[in-house]
């Protein structure tokens, strides 16, 4: 389970990471294991449908139980797969960015989507923001 004080912290994190590396503005969004959403931030100058698209990313990656970076591995092979899957579960944005927040024992808790910079960068600051809170980072 992610606690909203743990989803804060691994946004701020994130965040933080971010400004280090001079991204530019994150939109963050940590869901639990049930795809709800725990803690959301958008930073000053992000552009407006930024949340759409790091949510989507969460999502999918907790929908599928894969990473959204091999969401997009799938997505090259098999495009009707992943168009079908979206029109059954929802958002789902197949580029890295998208990571699945596991515990200790590899079960997966949640999801944290990041959107704002390239995908990379953005999978690279939810990777920071996860670990940061004693989780393992799993990008597919």
């Amino acid at each position: 389970m992610i606690t909203l004080e743990q989803a804060l912290a691994a946004i701020a994190a994130a965040r933080a990471e971010g400004r280090r590396r001079a991204l530019q503005p994150l939109t963050v969004v940590v869901l639990d294991v049930g795809g709800h959403v725990v803690a959301a931030q958008r930073e000053d100058g992000s552009s407006n449908k930024r949340f759409e698209i790091a949510h989507g990313k969460a999502h999918g990656a907790l929908a599928l139980g894969l990473g959204s970076r091999a969401l997009m591995r799938r997505a090259e092979q098999q495009a009707y797969f992943i168009a079908s899957v979206t029109a059954a579960v929802g958002p789902l944005v197949p580029v890295p960015g998208g990571v699945l927040v596991r515990d200790a024992g590899g079960a997966v808790v949640g999801a944290v989507g990041v959107s704002g910079d390239t995908s990379d960068h953005d999978e690279a600051v939810a990777i920071v923001g996860i670990e940061s809170i004693g989780f393992v980072a799993d990008p597919g």
